[in-house]
């Protein structure tokens, strides 16, 4: 089974470009999976086991997940990454098992991100320059990022993957490489140029077009965690709400944008989601933001005529 795990892992990585992250959570599922069955029937588990696998097997296999007090989240994903093998399996191993299709994932809520306050945005300017006023270069490198992920609605992942070749010159527009290596064209604000050209005028790491943009006190590549960090440093800072994070950061560009008029097409391009469903996450927030000026404010929400 660790031979047809790892191929399957192999054509994730290789054939679908998923990340190594994503590979190894769709490795872990199918394990957990893999050692329910053995418990279940007894024995070590091989292929055929798998093939053969029905509607019991499956749920109970999501029961146990539930004994063991993991999300609905967890387990919804667990099985789409099951499913997603089963899949493979159909096409590359002609294994073929309809139980799978059978199962319904847990219901999730989703939960909608709260919009970061524009004023909060600004004041994170001067804590910045406050918390790093020993090292500008940090300073400037900080705000940078946070002006970048605002200003053009990126993912840590996809902020830290720039090169400096790619924001010289002051481009139009950024070519970003986001989820599954999907590529799209983000427009840059004049205030994120400004911000950046700030932050490379005194990166004291120099500017060679193929180095990363953003770099740790050591010179090496800023980490997804060291970004994260640069945010909860402000939030504490500013005494802000706990969900002031990276991604609030990119919650708060789409907000702004569809309260401006953006079409959901446009703000799903802008944002790199693969399907209009996470994007219209967006118009609850807004309608929520609606509904609670009506409640307040409009005469007929009590009822009066």
């Amino acid at each position: 089974m660790n031979e047809v795990i790892a191929e399957f892992k192999d054509y994730l990585l290789n054939t679908k470009n998923y990340s190594t992250h994503t590979c190894s959570a769709y490795e872990n599922d199918i394990h957990d999976f893999i050692k329910f069955l053995a418990r279940f029937n007894g024995g070590d588990v091989d292929i055929k086991d798998i093939a053969s696998c029905d509607t019991l097997g499956f749920r109970g296999w999501m029961a146990d997940r539930a004994k063991r007090e993991l999300t609905h989240k967890s387990t919804a994903r667990a099985l789409s990454s099951l499913r997603t093998f089963y899949k493979w399996l159909a096409r590359q191993k002609n294994i073929q098992n309809d139980a799978i299709n059978l199962i319904s994932a847990p219901k999730v809520e989703r939960k909608l991100s709260k919009a970061i306050e524009t004023t909060d945005v600004a004041d994170m300017h001067a804590a910045i320059r406050s918390l790093d006023f020993e090292e500008p270069w940090i300073a400037a490198r900080d705000w940078a990022l946070v002006v970048l992920i605002f200003g053009c609605g990126l993912r840590i992942s996809e902020a830290l993957s720039l090169k400096n070749g790619d924001v010289a010159h002051r481009p139009e527009a950024l070519r970003i490489i986001g989820k599954g290596n999907k590529e799209r064209i983000v427009p840059v604000l004049p205030a994120v140029h400004v911000a950046i050209e700030k932050y490379m005028k005194i990166n004291p790491f120099g500017q060679n077009p193929r180095e990363p943009l953003f770099r740790s006190v050591r010179g090496l590549p800023m980490s997804a965690r060291m970004a994260e960090k640069v945010v909860e440093k402000l939030r504490h800072y500013l005494q802000l709400p706990d969900y002031v994070t990276p991604h609030a950061l990119r919650h708060t560009f789409a907000t702004s944008l569809l309260a401006g008029g953006a079409d959901l097409r446009s703000l799903q391009e802008l944002l790199g989601h693969s399907s209009l469903s996470t994007t219209q996450l967006y118009t609850k927030v807004n309608m929520a933001e609606i509904m609670d000026a009506y409640n307040h404010a409009h005469p007929m929400a009590n009822g009066d005529n």
